[in-house]
Formats: structure tokens, C-alpha cells, sequence
């Protein structure tokens, strides 16, 4: 099958911005409301007035003006920072590839900039490449609950690194989120309950109709697999490729659109703390069945790697090393192993570290991309703010302790590490007020690529099968692989179906699976898979953080630590 691109019979971009401008009207009053199939009121497509982020800069940068209130579009209106690559290959352009990179809270006009070339080359030779800070988040108009940064720093600094251990921290953790439910309460309450991923789907779109498409192409990672099933739900007809790619599944995320007060956690019942366990022991595993000259961390042997492990935290438990603790341990083991080709090698020196009783050494920053404001706010309250409002948590501080225990009992730290993950709901003072809870099977313009790694720190294979399953017209690529994505963990074969698949439409074939090109410790070499397979120009901080927003909240708290 082949998918027209989004400029009509190959007609100039002008040509296409100049139809915008006399159809916009029509389109937007042909919106469809979540649920009922009303339309929504008219709502003018936002003018992106591109120009260089910075002096130099192949990168073009924009403000779009959307309203707050989809339902009201005459109200108060909001901004949304957004970021451009053009098209590499001249007189091939296709048409506009969206990109969002996940959290939520990711920030996409610094993330798309920093990691570019991760793209196929062949997708960025077709597309013009844009990202942009959903509303609520970053460089756009922003959920910040303080008054200055230190502000935000005493309240980071009020309760436990990774996760609480111990009645004394988890009364602290507690009473930290009540009292960051109410700082939010009071200085934003009105952004709290727009900021919804139903709110973001339609800025998605009306920047589609800005850059002049007809229907959307876009790349989703993590939280925006969520985003983008949530789009595919909401305007099916104007598909026209979407690859998911780290994927949660929407009924889980939304308990099943169930009215009745939720007994699980968010990030329980997407399976992150199995998962999680299932890639620590994998990385273990590959660690300890080669040398310490590979993997510093190797005691010889898998079991014995493994036992080394249970040990290290068990000395940390009872004797910290410095600020490392246990919980802040193994959030760190967690967050790294979202891209193990780097940070897979760097987690390894820092237990090692750990095991002699030393601190390990803060790891430098990346080198900040070509925008304007490449270190925008990200206080967690931004993505507390998206998923609190759409997705069902436990509104009993208490219940999480218990839950927690539970999960550790099946997934030890990391299912502890996960349940604590959406403590912040507890408290939280907003629900969305456009939250869209399903279907997820209506009919789409054109099918999705859903894309699963086997061994993911917070996604499961088993989210991107129910991904897959759930959408009307899907099919699923397997990605054997440890870490989050395939996009940060790159495969030359996942690539060249990707680029297919977005330049031309052609699906892979049921069943197929791909391998990653660098698992953790191999040996180094350099596929031919278009981008940066060694991700050297992320040196420093794990590069997922910076990669997927943190991917969730205690990689983005990490990443915050280090600034």
C-alpha cells in the first residue's frame, strides 16, 4: 500500500499554505468532540512564524497561540513553543514529520534538537521534522508552582531521592505532594485542568494544519504512543502514518474507563515494575557473563553479578554512601538503563563505585542544542499535572505503602520504585476536564506501526501487544532489545522498516522481529542505521532522561539532580 504524502498530488508548499488559509475555517468546524460527535467550535489555525532558533542555527523555532479551552476558543489563550528541521534532501520533501518524545513532560524543542540524528536518514531527507513543549510543559506556557527556583529546589530536597523507605520518609514523601497539590492549586489552578493528553491531541493537530498537511505523519515515543492512540481515536480520518514506539497501553492508562476509585496504581497496571525487573536482571545477566574490562560491575559470572547486586543495596539500606541510598540506587538503575548503549556502560562504574564506597562523581551535562531557551523549567509538577488529570490513581496516601510491598514481593525495588512513581496523584488537586478514556478501536485513514522492546525499563512488550490489539488497524514490530525504545536503542532493521513504512506506507510483515544492533557490552562497531547508533553526542547524564522527558517522574527527578 502506498500513502500519499500530506502535500496533495506533490502540490508546492505554498500552494498548500495558501488552500490552508481558504479551507481553515471549513476544517475546523468539521472537529469532532471526544465522545459525542458534535463538533466543535471553530477555531483559528495558528500562523507559525518560523525564523533560525539562534543566529546560525539549522533549527527554526515558532509560537503557536491555541486556545486553553477547546470548548471555548474565544476564551483565554495559551502558547506553544515549537521547533523545526527542514527536510534534507532537496525537491524530495514529503511532508511534515511530528515528533513528540514522550514523559510526560518532555520538552520536544530541546529534545528533537538534541537527538536529530537518531532519525533514519532517509526520514529526515523526506520530512521536515518538528517537535514542540505539549501545553503545560517547558518553553510553553507552563505549569510552575513556585516562585523561584530555590523554591522548587527546598521542595525536591523535603522528601526521599527515588523512593521512601521507612514510616519517617514516607510521611515526609506525603506531606511533600499535599503540599505541591496545593502551591498548584493556587497559582495555576485553571491551566491544571487543561492540560489533559485529549487538549494536547488537538494542539497536535491544529499544528498539522499550520505546517499544511492533510493528515498527520508522526513518531511517538513512551507517553506519546499515549498521545498519539489518543489522536488516531479522536481523528481517525486523518492518519496517515504513526509509528508508536515504546507504547502504554491506553486501557490500562485509564483503567478500563472505569468510574469506580482505582485499587492500582497507573504505572502498576501498565506492568513497569515486572518490567523493569525483568531488565535489571537482563542487564546482570550480559554484565556478568562477560569481563570487568567490559562491564565494571562483573563479578565473574550472571548469578554471582546478580548476588552482588542484592548485596550492594542491602550494604546501602543500612549505610548510605554519601547521598546514594538504596532507593536512590535503583531509581538510578532504572532511569539509565533507558538507553543502555551509554548509560548501560556509565551505571556499570557507578555500582562499581557504590561497591567500593565511593560516590561517584556527577557525570557532565550534555551540550545544550541550538534553541533559544535549552534549559526551560521542567519542575515535576509539569508531568504530574498531565497524568494525575487523565489517568485513575488510589486517593489514599496509605494505600501506596501496601501496594508497594506487594508489588516488591513479585518485582523487589523496582516494583516499589514504579507504585511510588504516582504517589503525586494522591493528592493532586485537578482531573482533567477533557479527558479521553476510549475507544481505541475506531477505524484509522491508514494502519500503525506499534514498535515493542522485549526488555524495557518502564514499557513492557506486553503493553505495545495490547497496543497493537486495541487499535482497529495496527501491526506490531518487535524489537529484541534491552532499553527504552527503539529509537535510542537503535536497529538498523527496525530503521529500514520505519523509514518504509513513513515514506511509503509499506508495512512490515506479521511476526517480524528485529535485534538490536549494540546490546550492553558487546563489542563496539557502527551499523548502517542512519542516525548516531553511539549516541556519543549524548555523553554525560543517561541519555534518556534528556531522551523521553525523563521517560516518567523519577527519571526526570534524576536528571534535575544533576543540573
Amino acid at each position: 500500500m502506498h500513502i500519499p504524502g500530506p502535500t496533495a498530488r506533490r502540490r508546492s508548499y505554498a500552494a498548500v499554505v495558501a488552500a490552508l488559509m481558504t479551507c481553515s475555517a471549513s476544517w475546523a468546524g468539521q472537529d469532532l468532540a471526544v465522545a459525542g460527535g458534535a463538533p466543535t467550535p471553530s477555531v483559528p489555525v495558528p500562523k507559525l512564524n518560523w525564523r533560525p532558533c539562534t543566529e546560525g542555527s539549522p533549527f527554526d523555532c515558532a509560537t503557536a497561540k491555541v486556545p486553553l479551552d477547546y470548548d471555548d476558543p474565544g476564551g483565554r489563550s495559551i502558547k506553544l513553543a515549537v521547533v523545526k528541521r527542514k527536510a534534507t534532501g532537496p525537491g524530495r520533501r514529503i511532508g511534515t514529520l511530528f515528533f513528540n518524545p514522550g514523559g510526560p513532560g518532555g520538552p520536544g524543542t530541546v529534545q528533537m534538537p538534541q537527538n536529530y540524528e537518531s532519525f533514519p536518514r532517509e526520514v529526515r531527507e523526506r520530512f521536515d521534522i518538528v517537535s514542540w513543549d505539549p501545553r503545560g510543559i517547558g518553553n510553553s506556557t507552563a505549569v510552575n508552582c513556585f516562585a523561584s527556583p530555590e523554591e522548587a529546589a527546598d521542595w525536591n530536597a523535603s522528601k526521599a531521592a527515588g523512593f521512601p523507605v521507612g514510616e519517617k520518609e514516607r510521611a515526609a514523601f506525603t506531606a511533600a505532594y499535599e503540599e505541591l497539590g496545593r502551591r498548584c492549586e493556587q497559582r495555576v489552578p485553571e491551566l491544571l485542568r487543561h492540560v489533559s493528553t485529549a487538549d494536547n491531541a488537538r494542539d497536535l493537530d491544529q499544528l498539522r494544519k499550520a505546517a499544511g498537511d492533510q493528515q498527520l505523519t508522526y513518531y511517538g515515543i513512551s507517553y506519546g504512543t499515549y498521545l498519539g492512540a489518543t489522536y488516531a481515536n479522536l481523528f481517525p480520518g486523518r492518519v496517515r502514518a504513526m509509528v508508536f514506539d515504546a507504547d502504554w497501553d491506553p486501557q490500562a492508562w485509564t483503567d478500563n474507563a472505569s468510574d469506580e476509585a482505582p485499587r492500582t496504581t497507573s504505572f502498576q497496571r501498565l506492568g513497569s515494575g515486572r518490567s523493569a525487573a525483568e531488565t535489571v536482571n537482563r542487564f546482570l545477566t550480559l554484565c556478568g557473563s562477560t569481563t570487568a574490562a567490559r562491564c565494571a560491575f562483573s563479578a565473574g559470572s550472571p548469578k554471582a553479578t546478580q548476588d552482588k547486586y542484592d548485596q550492594l543495596l542491602q550494604r546501602l539500606r543500612k549505610e548510605p554512601v554519601g547521598s546514594w541510598t538504596s532507593a536512590s540506587t535503583v531509581a538510578d538503575v532504572v532511569s539509565s538503563l533507558y538507553d543502555v548503549q551509554l548509560g548501560g556502560t556509565e551505571l556499570a562504574g557507578r555500582l562499581q563505585d557504590l561497591w567500593q564506597g565511593r560516590a561517584p562523581e556527577p557525570s557532565p551535562l550534555p551540550p545544550p542544542p541550538p534553541v533559544p531557551n535549552p534549559n526551560p523549567y521542567l519542575g515535576e509538577e509539569q508531568s504530574t499535572a498531565v497524568f494525575c488529570g487523565d489517568s485513575p490513581n488510589p486517593r489514599d496516601p496509605g494505600a501506596y505503602h501496601t501496594l508497594a510491598e506487594a508489588a516488591a514481593a513479585r518485582a523487589g525495588d523496582t516494583g516499589r520504585y514504579w507504585i511510588w512513581a504516582s504517589a503525586g496523584c494522591a493528592s493532586w488537586p485537578a482531573v482533567a476536564e477533557d479527558r479521553y478514556r476510549g475507544p481505541w478501536n475506531k477505524p484509522t485513514a491508514n494502519p500503525i506501526l506499534v514498535v515493542g522492546n522485549t526488555y524495557d525499563p518502564s514499557t513492557p512488550l506486553s503493553a505495545a501487544q495490547a497496543m497493537a490489539k486495541e487499535l482497529a488497524n495496527a501491526r506490531l514490530l518487535t524489537h529484541d532489545a534491552v532499553g527504552h525504545t527503539a529509537l535510542f536503542n537503535p536497529s538498523g532493521c527496525v530503521n529500514s522498516h520505519a523509514s518504509r513504512y513513513l515514506i511509503d506506507g509499506a508495512l512490515p510483515p506479521t511476526g517480524t522481529r528485529c535485534r538490536q544492533d549494540a546490546p550492553p557490552f558487546a563489542a563496539p562497531k557502527l551499523a548502517e542505521t542512519g542516525g548516531n547508533t553511539t549516541m556519543a553526542n549524548l555523553a554525560g547524564v543517561s541519555a534518556a532522561l534528556l531522551l523521553t522527558g525523563g521517560g516518567l517522574l523519577f527519571a526526570l527527578r534524576r536528571y534535575r539532580a544533576t543540573r
